[in-house]
C-alpha cells in the first residue's frame, strides 16, 4: 500500500484491504510494517515520537481486534509502541477470537541515511515470537529482521509453518546507484528454501521525501518460488494457498534439520 501522512484513511484503507482478503478466503492476513503514516523514520525529528502509543491504549488496535473476530483471521499488526519512556517498533498478533495474543519487538534496528530508526526504537527484547492459530504456527519479524538468516532459523526452530515479515523498504538517499530490491526478495526466499518454509513481505509503495518505497510484496513457497507478487506500483491485496503439513513433512525429509551440527556453531552467538 502507500500510506500518506498521519491520517485514518490508512487505517481504513488497510482494514477495507483486510476485508477483500478475508472474503477471498485469507485466514491470516498481512499488512505492512508502520502502515498508519509516512515512514517517520526517515529523519529524525522528536515530534515523531507523539505517534507512539502504549499496546492496550492505541487507538487503532480496536478495530482491528474487531476485524479478526468478524472475519475469524489471524492478523498481525504493525504498531509504533510506547512502554513508559522505551519505544518500539512492534507488531501485536491478534488471534480470530479477536484476543491479542502477544506481541514481538523488533530485534534488529537499523540506521543509516533513510532509515534512521535508533533514534526512535529500542532493540526487542521479545526474543522472536512464533503464534499458534487454527491453520498453523506463523513466525513474524519486522523489516530489518528479514535480512537475518539467523532470525528466520530461529522461528523456524521455535515451529513455525510460515514466516512474515512486514516491511518498509526503498531506495537508498545516500547511494542513488544502489537498488536493493533484487537483494531483498533474493535472501528472503533464501530463508525458504534453507528452512523449507514459506515467507511473505508486505511493503508499502511510492515516494516519500527522497525515499521511493519499491512495493514488490511477494508470498513464496517452501521451496522459494514465487507463488504471486506484486510490482513497484500495485496496491492491493495478494494470496496464495498453504498447506502446513505437506510444509511439515517437506522439511522433515529435507534433513536440514535433521544434520544440523550446533555443536560447531558457538561462533554465532560470538559478539
Amino acid at each position: 500500500m502507500r500510506p500518506s501522512g498521519r491520517s485514518p484513511t490508512n487505517t481504513a484503507k488497510v482494514l477495507d484491504w483486510i476485508a477483500q482478503a478475508a472474503a477471498q478466503g485469507a485466514n491470516v492476513v498481512l499488512p505492512p510494517e508502520l502502515f498508519g503514516g509516512v515512514y517517520f523514520c526517515r529523519e529524525e525529528r522528536p515530534e515523531f515520537f507523539d505517534w507512539a502509543y502504549p499496546i492496550a491504549e492505541h487507538p487503532d488496535l480496536p478495530k482491528f481486534q474487531e476485524m479478526a473476530c468478524v472475519h475469524g483471521i489471524f492478523l498481525p499488526v504493525s504498531v509504533f509502541e510506547r512502554d513508559g519512556q522505551a519505544y518500539y517498533n512492534s507488531l501485536v498478533a491478534i488471534a480470530p477470537t479477536g484476543d491479542v495474543l502477544g506481541v514481538y519487538r523488533k530485534s534488529h534496528i537499523p540506521d543509516g541515511p533513510g532509515y534512521e530508526e535508533k533514534f526512535y526504537f529500542r532493540p526487542g527484547n521479545t526474543g522472536f515470537r512464533v503464534w499458534t492459530t487454527p491453520w498453523g504456527r506463523v513466525g513474524v519479524g519486522i523489516c530489518w529482521d528479514q535480512w537475518f538468516p539467523e532470525a528466520a532459523r530461529a522461528m523456524v526452530l521455535l515451529g513455525a509453518d510460515v514466516l512474515l515479515y512486514p516491511t518498509a523498504i526503498g531506495t537508498e538517499p545516500a547511494e542513488p546507484d544502489l537498488h536493493t530490491r533484487t537483494m531483498w526478495q533474493r535472501v528472503m526466499v533464501g530463508h525458504a528454501v534453507a528452512n523449507i518454509v514459506p515467507v511473505v513481505a508486505a511493503n508499502r509503495i511510492g515516494p516519500e521525501g527522497d525515499q521511493t518505497f519499491y512495493g514488490h510484496s511477494f508470498i513464496c513457497d517452501r521451496y522459494g518460488d514465487m507463488l504471486t507478487t506484486f510490482g513497484d506500483t500495485e496496491e492491493g491485496v495478494l494470496l496464495a494457498e498453504i498447506d502446513p503439513e505437506r510444509v511439515r513433512q517437506e522439511r522433515a525429509a529435507f534433513g536440514f534439520f535433521r544434520d544440523r551440527r550446533p555443536d560447531l556453531y558457538g561462533m554465532l552467538v560470538e559478539p
